[in-house]
């Protein structure tokens, strides 16, 4: 197969062997990406600590200075890049999948990777799938782009990736497809599902022979909820709504608050109060789900809820002060404390000896990252996958409920991400005809039986048009520093001084373009054509007609 023919495959939209080819492809190099990264995370920890996010080991004044240290590290990698690149995470990937076609700049790239290293690894509440998401969408896009693919494959690509960097992260491949379709690419087609099911799987399987075959919260034993707890659920639900809210809330009223503020001192003061609390309580450092559920039975109340507060200000401080990170491991920690504080007046309400402190932190979880990124599906197959428990499964839906229907339509909570995307003003919605046209790329419709003539006189072009009147007619005109190509037609319209022939200038659209690119050029005038080229714009492979556009959109709808 060649790599000409390959391209012509990909720019339709359908699932073949060559787009799963791209999928495994795609899921390698972000799989790759994201061990690497977790790799040098654990290398840097090691140089200090004896077991990996255990804060508490250390000196106070060595705790102290790790934040500061790490900030040092975050600005100096983000001035080496430049700050006006410094947007990551997975809301700028929503906006770039949208709006870019999943195509990552480098240097956000860069900084993500370094960033969010110093970050994890000096104690800032900050998740891992943040960078997890940016870096496995760069990794598979670079390869889009690298072998010039049409764009709706490189989106398709860049969906690879993510799926293949959350599933390397957690080893979760079932939640990582589902958290792709429902919160990042926010649609369910099957010629993108197949590739990114594959991709997930990849990405699992090269975690696994890493890291060994290990699941975050397999230590967090479920144990079987009696039916008599399930109006409680329903309550806790409710009250995880409320505090989900409240996170979404405050994040963003941090956001605004420090928006006059620089990136360097935005940076710094993130650094300094994560300083602060973990002088006094080392426990607070850190979004890891090990050493969070280390504490999560066995501990008073009192300890429970302060570690519990910590965590959410820290996570609150950093996310919202632009530490590099992701959003939903502290969602994950804070569900955890949370189902573990929430689980202690039930057994006042039904006394029995069975602690219950493990449920409803996985609980906690399902119900927390429902309400937070609205995503209840996602937050289903996570806390499944992630405790390798089946049986939660029924709990977890009469929690997921309340908690989704109380932070949206009692208290009008939207989803973190969308919220961000407003702020930053980062479009993530197009037009219905825009998507369905971004589906397809030009190198599927265009038209290759089209007739060239090259600075001819109207009589040769009418004598072609007299015997092939529906054959598309192209004239190129020389010009001393450039060609200009021409749709040619019959003159349809009815005044008397009008020439036989109609000629409609074309404009250039690479052979990576799809469709809504078409769409954008001819839309205003809703006539004419435009070529596709393949390496220069004066060479021309293919043309595409208004015609052939509109029909091509009307049993794409009908």
């Amino acid at each position: 197969m060649t790599l000409k023919s390959f391209r012509q495959e990909l720019a339709n939209p359908r699932t073949s062997i060559q787009l799963c080819i791209l999928g495994i492809a795609g899921g390698m190099s972000a799989a790759s990406l994201i061990i690497l990264f977790r790799l040098c995370v654990e290398w840097l920890q090691g140089l200090y600590l004896n077991e990996l996010n255990q804060f508490s080991s250390l000196d106070p004044l060595f705790r102290f200075a790790l934040p500061i240290a790490g900030a040092g590290f975050i600005i100096l990698f983000a001035f080496m890049t430049g700050f006006k690149h410094y947007r990551l995470g997975i809301p700028f990937v929503i906006h770039r999948l949208k709006q870019r076609y999943g195509h990552i700049p480098f240097r956000t790239t860069i900084n993500q990777f370094f960033g969010g290293m110093a970050a994890l690894a000096t104690g800032f509440v900050v998740g891992r799938e943040g960078p997890s998401v940016h870096l496995g969408a760069a990794g598979s896009s670079f390869i889009g782009h690298g072998l010039k693919l049409p764009y709706n494959s490189i989106r398709i690509l860049a969906g690879c990736g993510i799926a293949a960097g959350i599933s390397a992260s957690f080893n979760t491949p079932f939640a990582a497809v589902i958290f792709v379709m429902e919160v990042v690419l926010r649609e369910y087609r099957i010629h993108i599902f197949i590739p990114v099911m594959l991709a997930a799987a990849c990405g699992s399987l090269m975690t696994r022979a890493v890291f060994g075959q290990i699941h975050e919260l397999s230590f967090l034993s479920f144990q079987d909820i009696s039916q008599w707890h399930y109006p409680y659920l329903i309550l806790f639900g409710i009250i995880l709504g409320f505090i989900a809210t409240l996170f979404n809330n405050q994040l963003m009223n941090v956001m605004r608050l420090f928006r006059p503020v620089k990136m360097v001192w935005r940076i710094l003061i993130a650094a300094v109060i994560t300083a602060i609390f973990g002088y006094f309580l080392p426990e607070s450092l850190s979004a890891s789900l090990d050493v969070t559920h280390s504490f999560v039975t066995g501990q008073s109340v009192g300890l429970l809820l302060a570690i519990l507060i910590a965590k959410f200000v820290l996570a609150l401080v950093a996310i919202g002060l632009g530490v590099p990170g992701g959003l939903i491991g502290p969602v994950y920690v804070i569900g955890m404390l949370s189902g573990a504080v929430l689980a202690i007046p039930v057994g006042f309400l039904i006394s029995d000896s069975l602690d219950y402190s493990n449920s409803f932190a996985l609980l906690g979880i399902a119900g927390l990252m429902t309400a937070v990124l609205h995503a209840p599906l996602a937050a289903l197959s996570s806390v499944m996958e992630l405790a390798y428990n089946p049986e939660v499964i029924l709990p977890a839906m009469l929690v997921i409920v309340p908690a989704y229907v109380t932070s949206t339509q009692l208290l009008g909570n939207r989803s973190i991400f969308m919220r961000q995307l407003d702020y930053q003003k980062l479009s993530y919605t197009i037009s219905p005809i825009r998507e369905t046209l971004q589906k397809t790329g030009v190198l599927a419709v265009m038209d290759t039986e089209y007739k060239l003539f090259i600075d001819a006189p109207d009589k040769y072009i009418l004598d072609f048009l007299d015997t092939s009147p529906t054959h598309p007619v192209v004239l190129r005109s020389s010009f001393e520093i450039d060609v200009q190509y021409s749709l040619v037609q019959y003159e349809l319209s009815l005044h008397h001084d009008s020439s036989a022939l109609a000629y409609f200038d074309m404009q250039a659209v690479s052979s990576q373009a799809t469709l809504a690119e078409v769409y954008e050029i001819l839309q205003a005038n809703r006539n004419g054509a435009v070529y596709v080229y393949e390496t220069t714009p004066s060479s021309i492979i293919g043309v595409i007609t208004w015609n052939t556009l509109s029909s091509y959109l009307h049993k794409e709808k009908f």
